[in-house]
């Protein structure tokens, strides 16, 4: 099974995944998620609940490609996210062989 890290905020998990390398901001390249799902993998993800308000819920992926790209996506946390990349990395976790 695949460590589970906790971190106070999403910034200290993107901090500590940048470390790790995942440094390509995928929410300005987002379409590269949304057009070729096929060629990325969910390595890290990181689920972050707001104390007082859930709409302060966020999720964050850390995302390597085929290509060896390693970055972050963030994105609220709730039903109503309207973003297509988003689902599609649900989606990779949900159908992929990497349990997210």
């Amino acid at each position: 099974m695949r460590p589970i890290y906790h971190y106070s905020t999403v910034s200290e998990a993107l901090d500590n995944l940048n470390e790790m390398g995942f440094s390509y901001d995928f929410n300005i390249h987002e379409d590269e998620i949304v057009n070729d799902p096929h060629i990325h993998q969910v390595k890290h993800v990181y689920r972050y609940e707001g104390n007082s308000d859930p709409g302060d819920s966020a999720i964050v992926y850390g995302i390597k490609s085929t290509s060896g790209k390693k970055g972050v996506f963030v994105a609220g946390f709730s039903a109503k996210t309207n973003s297509e990349a988003a689902r599609v990395l649900d989606k990779i976790c949900i159908e992929g062989s990497n349990q997210c």
